[in-house]
């Protein structure tokens, strides 16, 4: 039998854990789906809607793991010994700023283009 409070502690574990990584399972299923419809039935409008959710996948995990270990190295490679003012500045405007807003903007007008080209291409077949 498993005590109470370890039960809870599981059930907290799983809740918080599901919770924070619900975007990575969301995006990830579409990378899957989008990647068998591709295979099944190759047509452009499953490519980008594959690629856009890889796009948004990758724009999530660099956000939660990525930028400020990318941000902190990127910093020391290229001030050393003197400090450059406009060298950190833009490192923070391209990593901290450009990045984490031009990737999602990506993502999904990647996934709503291919999804614009399915339905396009839906009511082609249908007036014929």
């Amino acid at each position: 039998m498993i005590p109470p409070d370890l039960k809870q502690n599981i059930f907290y574990t799983v809740y918080f854990t599901v919770t924070h990584n619900l975007p990575v399972f969301i995006y990830g299923t579409g990378i899957l789906v989008c990647a068998v419809l591709a295979i099944l039935r190759p047509r452009r409008s499953y490519i980008l809607m594959l690629l856009g959710c890889i796009v948004l996948l990758f724009s999530f995990e660099y956000d939660k793991h990525i930028l400020e270990g990318l941000k902190e190295q990127t910093i020391n490679a290229l001030i050393t010994i003197k400090e450059y003012g406009l060298v950190r500045r833009i490192i923070n405007f391209v990593l901290v700023r450009a990045l984490p807003f031009g990737m999602p903007l990506v993502g999904w007008s990647l996934v709503l283009g291919g999804a614009y080209l399915q339905a396009k291409e839906n009511r082609t077949i249908k007036a014929k």
